[in-house]
């Protein structure tokens, strides 16, 4: 009997070793994009704990001149970059494919994205990516073959839709819906459909916004009944609904800055949480994080607060897999910071800095 509850301790003791040990050991994995004018050289990765919140083992994975969007295939075995420059070619940026091999990074190829500073990067499940050009006004439609490298290229200029206005397309999103793309310059979200392998506008071509509002980022609740959009240029939130046509229809709007702040507006990045309950928006110059809870039925937002990013120039941000850390990307202040998050309450609890050069881009690997 003594032996047995002897044998019965070492395997429990072994037991609670092996669960410690794979708790320590589970970590995702974290891409970031930067731009590359400073100390940084292009795409690294880092380890995130989602036990304590922590950021290490930082490693560069490829050079790239600003690797300032990044974003993963759906099967996470290819990654897509932009090089947001005015010189990969004649016309302007490029667009670089990598394969994940054995946890690196190898470079399959790169094409020209038909304009300058190209700033956003989207795949769609229809083995294709968006690239938004900010300075060319254009975007284009890569067609990605099978082995992840990029193919055929359909360039869709916004230069023609406004001879008034500068267009700058700041981000392209593939849905159910079809293509959508912010443009900060023409005050719009501009929608396309895909016809006989080519997209084209269609039903509500434009959702529009206020002129001078900008918008930058936008997403979309789970079912696409509720559109919520960041405008750069006047610093708020409109919130669009959805009809039974298909049409989305302005239904509110709220200022993403604090009422005293008398600096500049210039928001950046947009995020809905894992539930759909709150949704957060980044404040460049207030250097916030702006927090809204979502009405279930309505989709409306009420203002929770905001939090400081503990650096200067957020860009983009994004929410861990588990849902319950926010890690910010500050550009001037070259360094990542973790938020844990209050799922119950939505609100920030600053935990920790990572330094790393004109951080950007936030992308994990892991779902």
């Amino acid at each position: 009997m003594k032996f047995s509850h002897w044998s019965f301790g070492i395997f429990l003791l072994i037991s609670i070793g092996c669960t410690e040990k794979k708790q320590m050991e589970e970590t995702y994995s974290l891409f970031v994009g930067t731009y590359t004018n400073g100390e940084s050289e292009g795409i690294y990765k880092l380890d995130f704990n989602p036990s304590s919140g922590s950021l290490d083992s930082i490693q560069l994975m490829a050079k790239l001149p600003n690797p300032s969007f990044l974003t993963f295939s759906s099967d996470k075995q290819y990654l897509y970059a932009v090089q947001e420059t005015a010189d990969f070619d004649s016309l302007g940026g490029g667009v670089t494919s990598f394969v994940l091999e054995n946890g690196q990074l190898k470079a399959l190829n790169s094409k020209g994205t038909g304009g300058a500073h190209p700033c956003h990067v989207a795949f769609s499940k229809m083995n294709q990516i968006a690239v938004s050009n900010y300075t060319g006004g254009n975007f284009a439609v890569f067609d990605v073959e099978s082995d992840g490298s990029l193919g055929k290229r359909q360039l869709i200029d916004h230069k023609v839709l406004d001879t008034t206005k500068a267009s700058h397309v700041h981000k392209a999103h593939f849905n159910e819906d079809g293509l959508f793309t912010s443009d900060l310059g023409l005050d719009g979200i501009k929608r396309y459909y895909e016809k006989d392998n080519i997209w084209e506008s269609g039903h509500q071509a434009s959702i529009d916004l206020p002129e001078g509002a900008g918008p930058r980022h936008f997403v979309f609740n789970t079912d696409r009944s509720f559109l919520y959009v960041i405008n750069e240029l006047n610093a708020t939130i409109t919130v669009f609904q959805r009809d039974d046509e298909g049409s989305f229809n302005p239904i509110q709007t709220e200022d993403t800055l604090a009422p005293d702040w008398e600096g500049g507006k210039s928001c950046a990045d947009i995020h809905l949480s894992p539930d759909g309950r709150f949704l957060y928006g980044s404040n460049r110059g207030e250097n916030t994080i702006v927090i809204f809870s979502i009405d279930d039925s309505t989709g409306k937002i009420t203002l929770v607060g905001r939090e400081s990013v503990r650096g200067d120039w957020p860009r983009n941000f994004t929410i861990d897999p588990s849902g319950n850390f926010l890690l910010v990307a500050n550009e001037r202040s070259n360094n990542i910071t973790v938020f844990e998050r209050n799922t119950e309450k939505g609100t920030l609890r600053f935990l920790n800095e990572t330094k790393l050069s004109s951080p950007v881009c936030l992308e994990f690997m892991n779902d």
